[in-house]
């Protein structure tokens, strides 16, 4: 039987195993990393949860900008388009992302009294701030050039390596040291520094070229107009975390910052069912074929809202396991952040025809106006409600950033497809009213146990009585990787 089965998976396409294995590894690591969660709820108090949560969103915005977000979209057509200087390529890509962030930080070191107390960070962590970044980037430049080549056995072994000593180290050092905020931050960096360190010098040593006036002027022209989209995704997903910090405390940031992260593992079944889907989606646009689009995205959206409901029915229990009852108060927020998941979903199905005719200015548009209305709704909402208003102001900003998307595809339909209509607003709101309806109504029983249990039930014998049609969807979801007509 294993016999049979190692010979199946030994004549798969490297293509068919490299999947495999970025998604088994991807799930491994956010596993693992989810796993270390309850641990460091209870090592650390919440004021010093919501004081390294407030690190890693200043982390992702001040990134950005400082490495112009080199490792992302650039660097892979990059790949592509200098693949006969590919070597070269890379290291030059290394030079310029290490020379601008030795620019930054030379900025910092300047003007570090004020950066300190803009950030509300202290001298240690800005500088491991800095390092964190570059060793970041130095490890996303080497995992994307493994992905292109489908050599995925390396990039696996060397991520989940850091996913097991990354929390072994830090809960050790947060045990030793006084200062838990910085030990724990610190183990996280050390890892990095051995595990990744290395890359650098071996690219250089590899491509011979730090200075390339050709592939640094290409980078720097393409990044910068896309800087804002970048920033205002970035800000749209922290900005929240940060704001309850500096308006109430960080023992509100780390309350928060617990229920955004246990909704945010459904970003991992988001994740690997739109890798199945999305490519998909854009080889129908491409044959202008959308006969069986609504069908598969109706199932999609019900599938992932199932999903979403699961986790806000059981939210209090998933809580529990999470955090000690210091923490208990992320229940409430739980629900709308959970909403929220199922909304950046839901925008890939529109946005993709944006991507598709390159309509980077909607995308842009779109990304913009849900950050910066999450800005001044959290600064009016939290002001007045506490850091609850939080979720909810993130849940309207998503519902406002996947209707946006719609009304863009609306529009690059008709200035390129001949005004389909690709999917029934009817349904749309139908399945999205009636998730949150649901998703609502288990919020209500949270204050009691046993109206919670019986709503589940009830789900429950409406699920067994819908298995056939729920079965069918899922096969459909499926046959889309095994037909690659669809």
């Amino acid at each position: 039987m294993f016999k049979k089965l190692l010979d199946k998976y030994n004549s798969l396409p490297v293509q068919i195993k490299a999947s495999f294995w970025f998604l088994t590894c991807s799930f491994m690591q956010k596993g693992i990393s989810t796993i270390t969660v309850p641990i460091f709820t209870r090592l650390l108090t919440t004021a010093e949860f919501g004081q390294i949560s407030v690190y890693n969103s200043w982390q992702g915005i001040i990134s950005i900008i400082v490495s112009l977000h080199l490792t992302a979209g650039v660097y892979m057509r990059g790949l592509v388009a200098y693949e006969e200087k590919r070597k070269e390529f890379i290291s030059s890509m290394q030079g310029l992302c290490f020379t601008l962030i030795l620019i930054w930080f030379g900025v910092y070191l300047i003007f570090k009294d004020f950066w300190n107390g803009l950030f509300n960070l202290t001298t240690p962590l800005m500088l491991i701030m800095f390092a964190n970044i570059w060793l970041s980037s130095v490890f996303a430049f080497w995992a994307s050039e493994q992905k292109v080549d489908y050599k995925y056995e390396r990039l696996v072994a060397l991520t989940l390596l850091m996913a097991v000593l990354n929390p072994v180290l830090s809960i050790y050092l947060v045990l030793s040291c006084e200062d838990k905020v910085t030990a724990r931050i610190v183990g996280g960096v050390i890892v990095e520094l051995i595990l990744f360190g290395w890359l650098f010098i071996y690219h250089l040593n590899r491509g011979k070229k730090f200075f390339s006036k050709e592939y640094w002027k290409y980078a720097i022209c393409f990044n910068l107009p896309l800087l804002p989209h970048y920033l205002s995704a970035i800000v749209l997903n922290s900005s929240d975390r940060i704001m309850i910090a500096n308006m109430i405390d960080n023992k509100s940031a780390g309350i928060y910052s617990l229920s955004y992260s246990i909704s945010m593992v459904l970003s991992l079944f988001s994740n690997s069912l739109l890798s199945t889907v999305e490519p998909w989606l854009y080889k129908k646009i491409k044959a202008n074929d959308f006969k069986l689009v609504p069908k598969i995205s109706y199932a999609s959206f019900s599938l992932m809202a199932g999903i979403n409901i699961i986790l806000i029915a059981f939210a209090p229990e998933i809580l529990s396991f999470f955090a000690p009852k210091e923490y208990y108060e992320a229940v409430w927020i739980i629900p709308p952040v959970t909403m929220s998941v199922y909304f950046i979903f839901a925008y890939t199905f529109f946005a993709v025809f944006e991507f598709y005719f390159k309509k980077t200015g909607y995308i842009a548009t779109a990304t913009m106006v849900g950050a910066v209305l999450n800005i001044i709704l959290n600064y009016i909402f939290i002001k007045q409600y506490g850091y609850f208003a939080a979720g909810y102001t993130t849940l309207i900003c998503y519902i406002i950033y996947a209707v946006a998307h719609y009304i863009f595809m609306r529009k690059v339909c008709k200035d390129f497809l001949d005004g389909a209509r690709v999917y029934s607003l009817k349904i749309l709101l139908l399945i999205t009213a009636i998730f949150m309806t649901i998703g609502f109504a288990f919020l209500a029983t949270y204050i009691d146990i046993s109206a919670r249990y019986s709503l589940i039930g009830v789900l429950l014998v409406i699920t067994l009585i819908c298995h056939k049609v729920i079965i069918g969807s899922v096969k459909n979801l499926i046959n889309i990787k095994r037909n690659k007509d669809g």
